[in-house]
């Protein structure tokens, strides 16, 4: 079982913090499973949004304010070619007043509301891109973590562990395969990084083949252990004890 901190690209502040999750190996890392999934692998147009929808968007800041009423929030106005999307933060920091200076291009992601000036979006996640950012490959999955664990910073460490590759095999092929289940790396790496035609639903009710490969193994890992512990206690005779005749 490789630990963490025989991994050069693990820095002892990351993995301090996950240590806070229980996380000191590969295989607790890679067990580490997303919580929900949100999907970055598309752009929508401004027009295009749908209020309580979850969407990203990407454009340019035409306006950004530091507004005191009702309460104190910082306002800003995004626009690409087809409207503008307001976008509020109601706690925020000076770089997120830079992030937000009139020019600059951003793509950003969360869920529409009805606001004063047509939708908009409270707190949504943002960052800068270029004309060569591309979208995501992936759905982005969004972790159990604990303060000072980034999402961002899980996300990458989790990456690490996925490309090193040690996802050794469970079950004999033909086991899983007669069950119609997948294999142990190809669970792990789905449930990691689903493609964007995914069943999102099944994923995160935890109903996809995916989630039904680990939970069979951990269901026979269980009965194993039983047994091993039944088969110890049989080994063992019980010490005979003499009746003494008074």
């Amino acid at each position: 079982m490789t630990q963490l901190a025989q991994i050069k690209a693990f820095t002892k502040p990351l993995i301090a913090n996950l240590a806070k999750l229980g996380i000191s190996n590969l295989q607790g890392l890679l067990l580490h499973l997303p919580l929900r999934y949100i999907d970055e692998t598309h752009i929508t147009a401004i027009r295009d949004l749908r209020m309580g929808d979850s969407a990203q968007v990407e454009g340019e800041i035409v306006h950004a304010e530091v507004s005191y009423k009702p309460r104190k929030a910082l306002i800003a106005r995004l626009e690409d070619a087809s409207g503008q999307l307001t976008l509020r933060f109601l706690n925020f920091y000076p770089s997120q007043i830079a992030a937000l200076k009139v020019g600059n291009q951003l793509r950003v992601y969360g869920e529409v509301r009805s606001g004063f000036f047509g939708y908009e979006m409270v707190h949504p996640s943002c960052k800068a891109v270029g004309q060569k950012t591309q979208v995501a490959e992936t759905l982005t999955p969004v972790y159990p973590t604990v303060a000072g664990l980034t999402q961002p910073n899980l996300r990458k460490a989790v990456g690490i562990a996925l490309a090193l590759d040690q996802l050794p095999e469970t079950l004999p092929a033909s086991v899983y395969q007669n069950m119609r289940l997948p294999s142990f790396s190809a669970s792990i790496h789905a449930l990691h990084k689903p493609l964007p035609d995914a069943d999102l639903q099944a994923l995160e009710n935890r109903s996809s083949p995916y989630w039904q490969r680990l939970a069979f193994d951990e269901l026979l890992a269980q009965q194993l252990s039983m047994r091993k512990h039944y088969a110890r206690r049989r080994s063992v005779s019980a010490p005979q004890f003499k009746l003494s005749k008074t």
